[in-house]
């Protein structure tokens, strides 16, 4: 808990402006993704040397996270060393040394344990000892049709992605609870993690507008239709305050306080519904589950996501986060009965067994250190889901649209959790 007498958001927010304005354009000199992302750390990665052989090294590259084909102006790969670029500017670069062969490897370095590394299961449950983090995704609450997760049919309540992310991680907290685990939240109620404002970023959004070579913008946009909304401060302050800001001070927390053995990113899905207050419903409804991976080249232009990418790859987190994801994907797909999802876009690439599992480069999955598992179940302006969620949690079972259903958040909440037991019980 923070004292009272002390301030979060004016003390960051002063050590921000200071690094911010007190040197160079960020975006200009280190070559990062976004104003707001932290320069990356080479030597971090000298604790990795020996940790993987050349033959891990480079599945993992090829099939997960540099799936679309990564050059050699970035990545070079011997077979006792890979290089990989540092700063293009002055051409240094980070050198990774192999492993002779897994006999001799080294253990990567890490601050979670894998299931087979948890002790045996006690009778206190199959998850006993197992730390998992809750991330109910966005933030929901005043800032939901900020986040454009808000949405409403007529007088019927909105729909809001952060309440019902909040309701989910609540009820989910409680079953793993019984069984074993110490659950702890990323975020606990409808508000900011982060302790800054959009107002705070008006001087970045200008930055990042002048980049792109939007030199006396807008103040304002005229309503979500505004086709140039994209071009004002205020809709770049507010995607650096939401989708910048927010998600990386949880990931500070995730990395420096919580220490789990695995992250849950709670989601719900959508496709487009036109106008939030006459949205368009639709017959599709699916499912799929996300982790980290499926890097393009145009994203590993940036330092910072070069060193994030290498960072994941070499602490093994995928090997964790496949299993387990393709587990409970395949529970919840049996108890959902939802269809896979199929993306149309080149920025994934579809991995494990399960068919519900795609690899995808997010800024949570890759900036948690440690496992992570981020669910996009349901389709919130699909007829039927809209339908259930209007229905709220309830015991049993309900007639939803004529036929008989349990609770969204039960149904959601049961899945997830019979699928880690799946897991755990027989990998621990």
């Amino acid at each position: 808990m923070i004292s009272p007498h002390f301030h979060p958001r004016i003390s960051s927010l002063f050590l921000f402006l200071s690094l911010f304005l007190h040197s160079p354009s960020a975006t200009a000199v280190d070559h990062l993704s976004n104003p707001l992302a932290d320069p990356p750390k080479w030597k971090l990665l000298e604790k990795y040397q020996r940790s993987i052989t050349h033959d891990e090294f480079e599945r993992l590259l090829r099939t997960v996270y540099c799936s679309h084909g990564i050059s050699e102006d970035f990545i070079r790969v011997d077979r006792d060393f890979a290089c990989i670029l540092m700063d293009r500017d002055a051409q240094t670069w980070f050198t990774l040394r192999f492993a002779k062969d897994e006999r001799r490897r080294r253990a990567a370095p890490r601050n979670w344990r894998t299931a087979q590394s948890l002790p045996h299961a006690k009778r206190s449950g199959v998850l006993a000892g197992l730390k998992i983090a809750l991330d109910p995704g966005h933030i929901g609450g005043e800032w939901a049709k900020m986040e454009e997760r808000w949405f409403q049919m007529g007088d019927a309540p909105p729909v809001e992605e952060g309440e019902m992310t909040l309701r989910v991680a609540k009820m989910l907290a409680s079953k793993l609870r019984t069984l074993g685990a110490r659950v702890s939240f990323v975020r606990q109620k409808n508000e900011p993690v982060t302790p800054f404002r959009p107002d705070d970023f008006k001087g970045a959004a200008r930055e990042v507008l002048a980049a792109g070579g939007t030199q006396s913008p807008r103040e304002n946009f005229t309503g979500p239709d505004d086709p140039l909304k994209e071009q004002t401060i205020r809709w770049q302050s507010e995607i650096l305050f939401y989708r910048s800001s927010e998600i990386r001070q949880r990931a500070r927390l995730v990395n420096a306080r919580l220490h789990p053995d695995l992250v849950l990113c709670l989601h719900f899905n959508a496709e487009a519904w036109g106008d939030e207050r006459n949205p368009t419903f639709i017959d599709k409804n699916h499912l799929h589950l996300l982790v980290n991976g499926s890097f393009l080249e145009s994203e590993l232009v940036f330092d910072d996501e070069r060193f994030e990418m290498l960072r994941r790859l070499v602490s093994r987190a995928y090997d964790e986060e496949i299993r387990i994801a393709d587990t409970v994907a395949a529970m919840m797909a049996k108890e959902t009965q939802l269809a896979p999802y199929e993306y149309k876009t080149d920025n994934v690439t579809k991995v494990g067994a399960s068919g519900y599992v795609y690899a995808r480069n997010l800024v949570a999955t890759r900036l948690y250190q440690c496992p992570v598992v981020y669910f996009e179940p349901y389709v919130m302006n699909n007829s039927d889901v809209f339908a259930r969620v209007q229905a709220g949690d309830y015991d049993g079972r309900r007639p939803i649209n004529g036929v008989e259903r349990p609770s969204i958040y039960r149904e959601y909440v049961d899945s997830v959790v019979d699928g880690l037991v799946e897991y755990y019980r027989g990998a621990r």
